[in-house]
């Protein structure tokens, strides 16, 4: 299991471990943590890391069945698997975001993301790092439009992953959901993807070499261009 999965997997609060084992399960999912079609860990390793009953996470995973978002299978090689095709954003599990918590979300994100790409390029990273980012950032490139938002929160997640900071990387998850409920409220448009990843080109080339300001600039151009999209459309 990779660090993202870790630290989404971590143990949930005992007031809530319903509610909140649904929430790491999807964001999980929505985050590309665990990819369309992959098997999600089995259930006795997944309670214990959530720190929940094996019957709580069984109800959790009833609701995600029933929501669409994955399925259980039997047999030898059975297990709870991702749908391939997931259901449309903010249908089944989930709610519409308040817009007007949008440019707290932006301020939020803008912090985090651009420290962390400073934080992971001023780090001497593993060949596994490296080639993890440039994977997640292949993987983002090659993304139709049903997969862009998995694969593209995915290398952004990849990038606070190679901080090393389990606490950053989880901070970096939990914005990101909630920028994603935004963006999945505004239409994807190809010039933006293209340009967009063009500019992910940018900020994974800048770690790879070691530069952080100049990672930390080129995540802020990126972000930039992300936030003045939601505003043009939701504000």
């Amino acid at each position: 299991m990779d660090s993202a999965a870790e630290t989404l997997f971590r143990p949930v609060r005992a007031g809530n471990a319903f509610e909140e084992t649904v929430e790491r399960l999807l964001q999980s999912i929505r985050l590309g943590v665990v990819g369309a079609g992959e098997r999600l860990p089995p259930e006795r390793e997944l309670a214990d890391r959530l720190g929940v009953s094996r019957v709580t996470l069984r109800e959790a995973i009833r609701v995600l069945a029933d929501a669409g978002y994955v399925e259980s299978r039997r047999g030898r090689y059975g297990g709870t698997f991702v749908n391939e095709t997931l259901p449309t954003p903010l249908e089944g599990v989930g709610q519409a975001p308040d817009r007007s918590d949008l440019e707290d979300v932006l301020s939020l994100r803008h912090v985090l993301e651009t420290g962390a790409a400073e934080l992971a390029a001023r780090r001497e990273l593993t060949e596994t790092e490296r080639e993890h980012l440039a994977g997640t950032l292949a993987d983002a490139r090659t993304a139709g439009l049903t997969d862009y938002r998995r694969r593209d929160s995915r290398l952004h997640l990849a990038i606070a992953e190679i901080t090393a900071s389990a606490l950053l990387t989880s901070a970096v998850a939990d914005v990101r959901t909630r920028i994603n409920q935004f963006l999945d409220e505004i239409p994807l448009l190809e010039p933006n993807l293209n340009h967009s990843n063009a500019q992910h080109e940018a900020v994974v080339a800048a770690i790879l070499a070691g530069e952080g300001e100049a990672a930390r600039q080129a995540m802020a151009e990126h972000l930039d261009g992300t936030a003045s999209l939601l505003r043009a459309f939701l504000t």
